[in-house]
């Protein structure tokens, strides 16, 4: 069952939504005005790679879930309007991708996610 707090989140529902095959369940959870920074080998923490709206993410999304790859959510945290998960990812090839994430929450929405993500090379 999943952990619905004050704020209306459910982290059953971004778990269905990360290990789902269509990136539709987990667009749902961000707000219209949301905004992910991902950082990485490629996006290093002084120039983050920054996405502002359910739009932008959505395209990102879509991306990743085109790939011929799994998810997994590892773990959750959840402590009012914020949440941490784990999330771990593998391509058919057996290359593996790991990402950590912090969100805020603004009424039961994702409002801001920051995302450290690093893969096998």
């Amino acid at each position: 069952m999943g952990t619905a707090a004050r704020s209306g989140f459910d982290t059953e529902m971004l778990r269905r939504g990360i290990e789902g095959d269509s990136p539709a369940t987990l667009l749902s959870l961000y707000a219209d005005d949301a905004e992910l920074r991902v950082v990485d080998r490629n996006t290093q923490p002084s120039a983050p790679r920054v996405l502002h709206g359910r739009d932008e993410i959505g395209e990102l999304l879509a991306d990743v879930y085109s790939r011929d790859m799994t998810h997994k959510m590892e773990r959750c945290v959840m402590d009012g309007d914020s949440v941490a998960f784990s999330e771990s990812c593998r391509y058919s090839d057996g290359m593996r991708v790991l990402a950590e994430s912090m969100i805020t929450l603004r009424d039961g929405k994702i409002v801001e996610q920051t995302m450290i993500q690093a893969w096998d090379e």
